[in-house]
């Protein structure tokens, strides 16, 4: 019991402590900044915009991308339909015939938004291949349809693309300040604690997937996504990496969303994640080698050790009980003490270092019930859903 306690604490504090502790001094010791530059003559880049009924968000999605600073005649913008049944292609269709920019290259002249439509569903990962199967352009964007950039987010991101190391960049996810969404604080803390690892696996060498609301990569070194496929933003750009490339955070590139305004809508969100990236070992047994994927390390650490510390956590309670001796009571009354904020997290958050820390331990539990789910998910009969 004592060696199951200790291994289980020194497996949480690694997860949690320890991976980022090792990130800030590698990227002080051995940094690799990119050689980032505004292009000399801007390359031509696609957006491709997978969409599935999204009448609501469509319009507005199109406007943003035509907004960007990056030169029109440099932008194509292709939306892919998947089995749409409300209006978003009658939208899709509406602001391209009143599109009047065409892009030319190479005595070609095409339009600068294209809709590209699917019959019936098939799925994310369907719609993206059909997307990139259309794209023009060197470099491809790939953005989802609710979520709006920045008007310099297109040209930011290009900018990584001046070093040749680089082979795809991911953007950055910032959320708006929503009164009413149900989850802000635990999934706030998340995320900033999230976009500061991936910054920092940035500067060391390449982060282990990217953001799926915004990120772009080399036309050419696209390789078909599976259709059965949940995390394409990790599978693309993975694929990318374990060629030799280099796959970089730019938090100059920003995307904006709104919170989740329940926890049933983020825990299904959450779950879909962690699932995928049990799926993302057996669609890519490349991964689980150091010598298939050049950051082995970075991706056990950020990407599966998190998986598994609910069962180490349980593990530290169990043995924490059963263990004799000042050091296991003090832990047990520590796992209490977590627990109790955790549940009393509404009424502490307006006590200043109480509210904190009961955020921190809310943010905890919630992450490992969530990744308890996604075990659950994984072992149960059936196929997860891809939209």
């Amino acid at each position: 019991m004592k060696i199951l306690f200790w291994l289980s604490l020194v497996y949480i504090l690694y997860a949690y402590a320890g991976y980022p502790l090792v990130l800030w001094i590698w990227a002080r010791v051995r940094p690799r900044p990119v050689v980032k530059a505004a292009p000399a003559a801007e390359p031509l880049v696609t957006a491709v915009v997978a969409a599935r009924n999204e009448e609501r968000n469509i319009g507005k999605r199109i406007e943003n991308l035509l907004s960007q600073t990056y030169p029109p005649r440099k932008l194509e913008i292709v939306v892919v339909s998947d089995g749409s049944t409300d209006g978003t292609e009658r939208v899709v269709e509406e602001y391209a015939a009143r599109e009047a920019a065409h892009i030319e290259r190479g005595g070609e002249r095409f339009p600068r938004l294209r809709l590209a439509r699917i019959p019936e569903s098939r799925g994310k990962p369907n719609a993206l291949n059909t997307g990139v199967g259309l794209a023009h352009g060197e470099i491809v964007v790939f953005a989802d349809a609710r979520q709006d950039f920045d008007p310099g987010a297109v040209r930011e991101l290009v900018g990584n693309f001046a070093d040749p190391a680089v082979g795809s960049v991911s953007g950055e996810l910032a959320f708006y300040d929503s009164p009413g969404a149900g989850v802000k604080t635990e999934i706030g803390l998340y995320w900033k604690i999230e976009k500061w690892i991936r910054k920092t696996e940035g500067l060391v060498h390449s982060i282990a997937g990217a953001t799926g609301a915004i990120y772009a990569i080399r036309r050419d070194l696209f390789e078909r996504i599976p259709d059965e496929t949940i995390l394409d933003d990790v599978y693309v750009p993975m694929k990318i990496v374990c060629r030799g490339y280099r796959n970089v955070f730019d938090e100059r590139a920003i995307a904006r969303d709104e919170f989740s305004m329940s926890l049933p809508v983020e825990r299904r969100r959450k779950v879909r994640t962690l699932l995928g990236n049990y799926q993302l070992l057996r669609l890519m047994p490349e991964l689980s080698s150091p010598a298939g994927n050049p950051i082995f390390f970075q991706f056990f650490s950020h990407k599966i050790a998190r998986l598994f510390v609910p069962f180490f956590f349980i593990a530290l309670f169990v043995s924490s009980i059963f263990v004799p001796g000042p050091v296991y009571r003090l832990a047990l009354w520590g796992i209490a003490a977590l627990l109790l904020l955790a549940v009393f997290r509404t009424r502490l958050s307006r006590a200043p270092l109480l509210g904190r820390a009961s955020a921190v331990a809310s943010t905890f539990f919630l992450l490992n019930y969530f990744a308890l789910l996604a075990f659950v998910a994984l072992i149960k009969p059936g196929k997860a859903k891809v939209w």
